[in-house]
């Protein structure tokens, strides 16, 4: 299918083996490294181009999916699965097997997506995991309160901008250009209505597996003052999972401001 542009990334589609669409941002080093990348919740994938600088500079190329029901992308099949979209994102740009990097609830998919053994390592950055208590996980059990939440935050963000986004992750005053980025993502995430979003919070946070049955190497990265992502459930999670956690003075945005040039690198070096 034809791509598109959108600021610092390229969007591409293609047709999964179900008949759906599956829409994914291209961004960073043309040449470089194919990294996987999950946005949050609600989010996208422009969430590519708060990576797309790091990712240039350290010969990584960005493939970044909306997950179903977000963005660009249809809304699942009945019998979707979490994870289920690696396969044909890889088949798509012919690559064999990519790492995988993740951004808050963009962690459960990508815990999902690992059981497949095309993934190659794991990086969470601010990522959620099973049971990680966070405010939406209450929400979303009943869906009618996260889609209020959302609608209601997608209002203010519209009429207050780009800062009263960037305000839901983080206290730290951020470049005007980050801002616009992180409120692009979020818009963008919810083009489909909040409807949609809610249930594939729901779709993913069923879909976790247990932390033995991740075989991928695991890092994360996490803030000890991130409130949207409680730290002491990703650290049980990291260390039942043998991986490695490295604990940072920051909050939600801020780890991933902070982190996101340090797993990048990892994960192309592996």
């Amino acid at each position: 299918m034809p791509s598109t542009t959108h600021a610092a990334v390229e969007t591409n589609r293609c047709v999964r083996p179900d008949g759906r669409t599956l829409t994914y941002a291209v961004a960073g080093d043309p040449d470089g490294t194919p990294v996987v990348a999950h946005h949050g919740t609600p989010g996208s994938r422009l969430f590519a181009a708060l990576l797309a600088e790091p990712a240039r500079e350290r010969g990584v190329r960005l493939l970044a999916p909306d997950r179903p029901g977000f963005g660009g992308a249809d809304p699942p099949s009945p019998d979707y699965r979490s994870g289920a979209m690696l396969g044909p994102l890889l088949d798509a740009e012919s690559v064999d097997s990519a790492p995988v990097f993740a951004f808050s609830g963009g962690g459960t998919a990508a815990l999902a997506a690992a059981r497949d053994d095309r993934v190659a390592r794991v990086a969470l950055v601010a990522g959620a995991v099973p049971d990680a208590g966070t405010p939406l996980d209450s929400l979303a059990r009943v869906p009618f309160a996260l889609r209020a939440l959302f609608r209601v935050s997608g209002a203010i963000a519209r009429l207050r901008g780009p800062q009263a986004v960037v305000g839901q992750y983080t206290d730290r005053d951020v470049p005007e250009r980050v801002a616009e980025l992180v409120a692009a993502d979020f818009h963008e995430g919810l083009r489909q209505g909040a409807r949609a979003t809610a249930r594939e919070f729901r779709r993913d946070d069923a879909a976790i597996v247990d932390a033995d049955a991740v075989d991928a190497p695991l890092r994360a990265w996490h803030g000890r003052h991130d409130e949207n992502v409680p730290l002491e459930p990703v650290r049980a999670f990291v260390t039942a999972a043998d991986g490695e956690l490295t604990v940072l003075d920051a909050d939600h945005l801020g780890t991933l401001l902070d982190a996101r040039a340090d797993a990048l690198e990892w994960l192309a070096s592996g």
